[in-house]
């Protein structure tokens, strides 16, 4: 995203980013729960169903910290952006066409890619072109674009399955194509949206150094024991200097705990609805409350950081949702109420994400913010990977609330360790 310093103040950069998210995350929501009922149609369980949530994350787990380098040295993010964007449409495709749960893991993991390399684009985008006092705002408008897609997609999934029951019936089959095959076509428009925009003159804005920078250059260096020759320059960033940097691996496990809640919620609601009955379009609705809430709580994010701690709201978000959405798996029949808790699950569950990218990015020197994004999204990846499977374990025995009950315990330790960790 190549751009020059009036048009990075401006923040022109930001609103086509936002688009960009917009129409990717719908996508994505739209395209995985459409992806459980697709398993379902293949007489998948729900360990399956788990295994197939983590390949989604597989491939990012090994790729996210070159990707996050790739990003502190690439002149133009844009590129990337609309990459990451393609990569989603194919794996779309994949799974449209994919006859068997095997290749179904293999296209979720394809789409779990490409939305690694917009993910890992935007949010360097976002580090690199907002002043120190402006990242709440933008990482807050960055992910409630995310957020907007988390209800755009489950409302296009209900209006596109309908109530129907049958799960391998040639209807629910063929609507369930036809919903892959929508959500490419979202993941596509992204090009035209990042790239007909007229180029900026100029050379791309690498982050400048400030203040901050010196401070946060000051707390990597006693933890990695190296400076570069330059005073007051933190040596060059790798995943071990990140993690040792004081803070980075707690707001890290509050960033995994807080996503796999969204995987978990978006992969095992539908099957908790299946079991009792309740339609695709009624679990299209209350995902929707819940990306619905977790938007405004990011619109109003700019202002709730102005009266509270950043720290403090993050253990609302934690503690919050643990407790918010441990509660909608037991009254699913109860739609009302189910989304009430879910909405209230959901506003928590939005502050969260921005925070810790803030958290994470002001921790380090700007030279190293995209690398450390990167790390946080390595350990995000991870979360992907192993959660679902021991959720998937958990449901086994105790059915698919089961998975669901375990994230809201895993949110609630992660709101513990930070309450213990001054």
């Amino acid at each position: 995203m190549a751009s020059t310093a009036p048009e990075a103040r401006s923040g022109a950069w930001l609103w086509f980013l936002v688009a960009g998210a917009l129409l990717t995350q719908t996508a994505l929501n739209l395209v995985r729960p459409v992806t459980t009922y697709k398993l379902l149609s293949l007489d998948a369980d729900s360990v399956t169903v788990g295994l197939v949530t983590a390949a989604y994350a597989v491939v990012p787990l090994v790729t996210a910290m070159w990707l996050g380098r790739m990003t502190d040295r690439v002149r133009d993010l844009r590129t990337m952006v609309v990459a990451g964007a393609l990569i989603l449409a194919l794996g779309a495709v994949a799974l449209a066409i994919a006859p068997s749960v095997a290749l179904v893991a293999v296209a979720s993991a394809l789409l779990g890619m490409g939305h690694l390399v917009f993910t890992i684009a935007g949010q360097s985008a976002v580090a690199r072109f907002s002043p120190p006092d402006q990242l709440d705002k933008g990482f807050g408008w960055f992910t409630a674009a995310f957020s907007a897609g988390q209800l755009l997609g489950p409302l296009l999934v209900g209006l596109l399955l309908g109530t129907g029951s049958d799960v391998a019936s040639p209807e629910r089959v063929a609507d369930i194509t036809l919903s892959l095959w929508i959500g490419a076509g979202l993941s596509l428009l992204v090009a035209p949206v990042m790239l007909l925009r007229p180029h900026a003159a100029g050379s791309a804005g690498k982050p400048a150094r400030n203040d901050d920078d010196a401070a946060a250059a000051e707390r990597a260096a006693p933890a990695t024991g190296e400076l570069e020759a330059v005073p007051g320059a933190a040596p060059r960033a790798s995943m071990a200097r990140i993690l040792r940097v004081p803070g980075v691996p707690s707001h890290m496990l509050a960033s995994l705990a807080l996503l796999a809640m969204l995987d978990i919620l978006t992969a095992f609601l539908p099957l908790v609805g299946e079991r009792a009955g309740v339609s695709p379009a009624w679990i299209g609705v209350l995902l929707a409350v819940r990306g619905g809430a977790s938007i405004l709580s990011r619109v109003l994010l700019p202002w709730l950081a102005h009266r509270m701690s950043r720290r403090a709201l993050l253990l609302v978000s934690l503690y919050g949702a643990g407790c918010a959405l441990a509660v909608p798996p037991a009254v699913i029949g109860v739609p009302w109420l189910a989304a009430l808790l879910l909405f209230v699950g959901g506003f928590c569950l939005g502050l969260g994400q921005p925070i810790t990218m803030t958290l994470v990015s002001t921790a380090v020197p700007s030279t190293w913010r995209g690398s450390a994004l990167a790390v946080r999204l390595v350990g995000n990846r991870a979360g992907q990977v192993a959660m679902p499977l021991l959720a998937g374990l958990v449901a086994a025995p105790l059915g698919p609330a089961g998975a669901i009950w375990f994230t809201c315990a895993v949110l609630l330790v992660s709101g513990l360790e930070k309450t213990v960790r001054r």
